[in-house]
């Protein structure tokens, strides 16, 4: 696993007036999230700093936070390596999954705008267009989740969410790289556009809970053979 992930790390909130501890700590679990780090990279305080063009003292600040929510460990030798989730917790984060994605898409059905709705159409057909780019349909993805979250208009689901996205980010390698998924995601995907469009607000929240239940399933496959 290279120690050196080629993607760009930004600060977020950058000249806002947000406290740099802060600043780098949502950094860091932005390039969580979008795999900026993947599980078993290293997170080394100068490397850090020097990505961010900040002091070590909040990239110290930021690293502790991250431990102490467990998304990272100690490494052999000097720095911290992102966490890889063992099949425990990887069920645990999809039963909340589950939970939490439903209720925002029953709350979606109810609250969406026609360009909200639009907005998921564009999404699936570039995700459905970028079928041979696992990586770019795992982006796609994670904009179509981010859209209905935003949809449902509720600030304490949304953050809820948020939390939830950090944890996903730990899982590594996308399910869409397994044969089949992704056709089958993208079924799914329409049929809870429908839905939603529809204002059936119980016909979408059962289709997002049977989402992440074939999302599981598809995890659990990758889990198996690695």
């Amino acid at each position: 696993m290279a120690e050196q992930p080629s993607h760009e790390l930004e600060l977020v909130g950058r000249n806002s007036g947000m406290p740099l501890g802060e600043a780098v700590f949502r950094s860091l679990c932005q390039a969580l999230r979008v795999g900026i780090y993947r599980p078993g990279d290293r997170l080394r305080e100068e490397e850090v700093a020097q990505r961010l063009q900040v002091s070590r003292t909040p990239v110290r600040e930021a690293l502790g936070r991250l431990l102490a929510k467990g998304f990272v460990e100690p490494a052999s030798g000097r720095g911290l390596v992102v966490r890889s989730l063992g099949t425990a917790e990887v069920l645990e984060l999809y039963a909340m999954r589950e939970i939490l994605e439903g209720a925002a898409a029953r709350l979606a059905a109810q609250h969406a705008s026609r360009s909200e709705v639009d907005g998921l159409v564009d999404l699936e057909n570039a995700f459905e267009a970028r079928a041979d780019d696992p990586a770019e349909m795992a982006r796609l993805n994670r904009a179509f989740h981010e859209m209905i979250f935003r949809s449902a208009r509720n600030r304490y689901l949304d953050s809820a969410l948020q939390e939830l996205q950090d944890g996903i980010a730990l899982l590594g390698a996308t399910t869409f790289s397994i044969g089949g998924r992704p056709s089958t995601a993208a079924e799914e995907h329409r049929a809870l556009i429908e839905a939603i469009a529809a204002r059936d607000a119980d016909r979408a929240e059962s289709l997002a809970r049977a989402h992440i239940r074939e999302a599981l399933r598809s995890r659990l496959k990758l889990l198996q053979d690695r």
